[in-house]
């Protein structure tokens, strides 16, 4: 029974690669908490339960091999022929054996079993991390104390790359010229509306791009032009425009119900994307508008690495909401609020001249916000079956999943500091 596995009653794809929910979750290792593997599908929290074989992969610590489900390339199990050879030994810690397409019977010794599948007097564990190389199989996800390995759900030196790479393109035009500093925000929700327009026709909604796509470039040009009223002109602008395409686009749709879905999806692409990247340009418009905004996009950082920090080193053992993101946990969230904390309470007080409770007060809503903005993107994609908003950038994703929680956060920032500041 070796191959892959099909799994659609899952939403999952049946190819060969893992699946993921982001990691643009800091703390979140495992994202979607799902893998698929070449020859069956193992969940990423550890392995099938004792005894159970699925797909023919059996538990390698079955030292009795009695589970008579398995096949006969199984490790632990018999397919109940007499003579049947399989691998006898258990693992130390929580290992497992996955069989193999060409790693035949007789893995790791030689059965002699009868019809129930009884084999031989298990032999010692393999001890921490050993690997059975010779078959052919996984390593153990284990270190040598037999206690879980943990690992960044992301390529960590690419990632921090591009992070460097954004903050130059992000700090030059703010201690320069801040009409640069608009035009990079207007680029970066243009594509971001792209990959959001993207994902909702793989749901199969129709909602068109281009007047999506311009509206998102003019919001954040109205907000530092006009102002708030400049910015609510410009999203009415664009939901109009964009349902009016999608009623000419196919004005006698026989399906009224899909019709107001894609309204819907029109108003819900622009208010997501384009309308709060407004709120970032607004806080250009006062004269220590750089520190502002530095404040703003300095706590989200401190948010994310902050969360990815305390995720990783604790284990992230007590999850958030698993049932969205698997690998976000309650010990990455308190890392998030230390680390904004700090840093929203220094910026307030070193540049902006403002309070301590301030800036301690900015950093609290700016990880809620941000961690608010993270779980809304993950239940998108988990909705509509997709890992990443995009490819663009290499160790994140797509540009979507790295402004979800900037959104979510600038109109928030934006607000307490105009209110703190004046």
């Amino acid at each position: 029974m070796g191959g892959a596995v099909s799994i659609p009653a899952l939403g999952m794809p049946p190819e060969d690669t893992a699946v993921t929910d982001r990691a643009d979750t800091p703390d979140d290792p495992g994202r979607d908490g799902l893998r698929t593997e070449q020859h069956g599908f193992v969940p990423a929290d550890g392995p099938a339960p004792r005894g159970h074989a699925s797909n023919g992969i059996g538990r390698s610590n079955d030292a009795d091999g009695s589970n008579g489900a398995a096949g006969p390339n199984s490790v632990g199990g018999s397919n109940g022929a007499a003579g049947s050879e399989r691998v006898t030994r258990p693992l130390a810690g929580d290992a497992d054996l996955a069989s193999a397409p060409g790693v035949g019977p007789g893995i790791g010794g030689h059965g002699g079993g009868d019809a129930a599948g009884r084999g031989p007097a298990a032999q010692p564990p393999l001890e921490g991390d050993q690997k059975p190389a010779a078959a052919g199989l996984p390593a153990a996800n284990t270190a040598k104390s037999g206690r879980r390995v943990i690992r960044a759900g992301r390529d960590l030196p690419a990632a921090i790359a591009v992070g460097i790479v954004l903050g130059a393109v992000i700090l030059v035009p703010l201690f320069t010229f801040y009409p640069i500093w608009v035009g990079v925000v207007s680029a970066a929700v243009a594509i971001g509306t792209y990959e959001v327009v993207r994902a909702l026709h793989v749901a199969g909604m129709t909602v068109p791009l281009v007047p999506l796509a311009a509206g998102a470039v003019a919001m954040p040009v109205a907000a530092y032009s006009a102002g708030t009223n400049g910015l609510v002109l410009a999203l009415a602008g664009t939901i109009l425009a964009a349902v009016a395409v999608r009623g000419v686009r196919d004005p006698a749709a026989a399906n009224s119900a899909a019709r107001l879905r894609d309204f819907a999806a029109c108003a819900f692409t622009a208010a997501y994307v384009g309308f709060p990247a407004g709120f970032a340009t607004l806080l250009t418009s006062a004269p220590d508008g750089h520190w502002r905004t530095i404040a703003f996009l300095g706590t989200v950082v401190a948010s994310d690495i902050g969360g990815y920090t305390a995720g990783v080193l604790s284990g992230g053992r007590h999850k958030l909401a698993p049932s969205v993101s698997p690998g976000k946990s309650w010990e990455g969230f308190a890392g998030s609020i230390v680390g904004c904390v700090i840093v929203g309470a220094v910026l307030m007080t070193w540049p902006l001249d403002g309070e301590i409770w301030q800036g301690a007060l900015l950093g609290v809503a700016t990880a809620c916000s941000a961690t608010v903005g993270d779980l809304g993107e993950s239940l998108l994609k988990r909705d509509i079956g997709i890992k990443d908003m995009g490819s663009l950038l290499p160790g994140h994703g797509g540009i979507m999943d790295r402004l979800d929680s900037l959104l979510c956060t600038a109109p928030v920032a934006w607000l307490l500091i105009t209110a703190f500041l004046g």
